[in-house]
């Protein structure tokens, strides 16, 4: 039995890393950072115009019935390139949880409008894993209040798909009763929003919690994917750096010390290639669905720690010039920072781990969450 990428797996994300190469450039994601929408317009466009939009939607529905390790590895790209786009929260989570209701004629239906361009949406999800007391969604038939936090992809959006608890709700972003509030985090490669819903009008598609459960276990597969490849793009400036820069008339690279920290770096990083894609594998073909919850659990928390440590030492070997913005290391490093509190901290995920797999943990024991 063969383990890995198919050919056209490869192919596809060598088509994604050309393209970013060419569109994603540095000075592009600075410009994003500062406030400039045209890098993400222009990478959204160049994603569509490689028919990468169509890749979880199902063939029925205008796309091209792919899996969740397929948009992992386009993920993986864009976390490579820090590139400003909504492809995972709009083309993994949002379908992939549309996509296990599709029973359902009106998921049927969004999904179509997301594969023919219409539809774009952003995502939140947070209010279904850890909901703080100032913030939750109610529905009273098609009507919805209150408060959901760090929606994902509302840059290019034109409606919301939020998790409550009779299912998915899908909200037109310029409804009435609707408030979107910017939220400012560490990571300007990417913008969340907050909601406000004053008696919103929503298509509420019933759903008993596993389209929920996938939006979730894909999107934490698809953020640990993101950390995969913005750890390896640090990783080669590292190494390229310590082959350039010289100290007492030799490269640094030569140094023993040097070394070591870029050997350990790549130790720790490349096992993880293969978790991230069993992980995203498991969301469509695992027998049980314990198996794709606990694999996108282990995936995320994993990947969290090895791409901090990653974060960390390439900007130690860079020494001074890793703190600046001329080389622009702090764009991946906070992305990786970002990722790793996104849709649960490592502490949260890992007890949600054990409680899957009948450690002695239960969700709302004392010590569910805690280190």
């Amino acid at each position: 039995m063969y383990f890995g990428l198919s050919d056209n797996q490869t192919l596809l994300q060598d088509s994604v890393r050309r393209t970013l190469e060419r569109d994603a450039p540095l000075d592009d994601i600075r410009k994003f950072a500062q406030g400039d929408n045209t890098p993400l317009h222009t990478i959204h466009a160049s994603l569509t115009e490689l028919g990468l939009p169509l890749t979880l939607i199902p063939e029925a529905e205008g796309g091209l019935g792919l899996g969740v390790l397929e948009v992992a590895l386009v993920q993986e790209m864009l976390g490579r390139y820090a590139a400003p786009s909504p492809f995972a929260a709009t083309y993994g989570m949002a379908v992939a949880g549309l996509r296990v209701a599709q029973a359902d004629k009106q998921a049927k239906d969004w999904l179509g409008r997301i594969a023919s361009g219409v539809v774009i949406m952003a995502v939140g999800v947070n209010e279904q894993i850890d909901c703080r007391e100032d913030c939750g969604v109610v529905a009273s038939g098609d009507k919805l209040s209150g408060k959901a936090r760090f929606l994902l992809g509302a840059d290019l959006a034109t409606h919301y798909l939020l998790a409550i608890k009779e299912g998915l709700a899908i909200i037109e972003k310029d409804a009435k009763g609707v408030k979107e509030i910017a939220l400012t985090t560490i990571d300007k490669t990417r913008n969340v929003c907050a909601l406000e819903l004053k008696g919103a009008t929503a298509h509420i598609i019933k759903d008993k919690g596993a389209a929920v459960a996938a939006m979730i276990n894909s999107g934490r597969v698809l953020l640990a994917a993101d950390t995969l490849g913005a750890a390896d793009m640090m990783l080669e400036k590292a190494v390229a750096y310590a082959k350039e820069r010289e100290q007492f008339n030799r490269p640094i690279g030569s140094f023993q010390a040097v070394k070591h920290m870029c050997a350990e770096m790549a130790a720790k990083l490349e096992p993880c290639r293969a978790l991230v894609w069993y992980a995203a594998y498991a969301q469509d073909n695992s027998e049980e669905d314990s198996e794709a919850a606990l694999m996108s659990r282990l995936a995320q928390t994993h990947l969290s720690e090895v791409g901090q440590y990653v974060a960390r030492t390439a900007t130690e070997v860079h020494g001074g010039m890793g703190f600046t913005d001329l080389l622009g290391l702090h764009y991946w490093f906070k992305r990786i920072g970002s990722n790793r509190l996104m849709l649960g901290a490592p502490e949260f995920v890992r007890a949600e781990a054990a409680a899957l797999q009948n450690w002695g943990i239960k969700i709302g024991d004392k010590n569910w969450g805690k280190p």
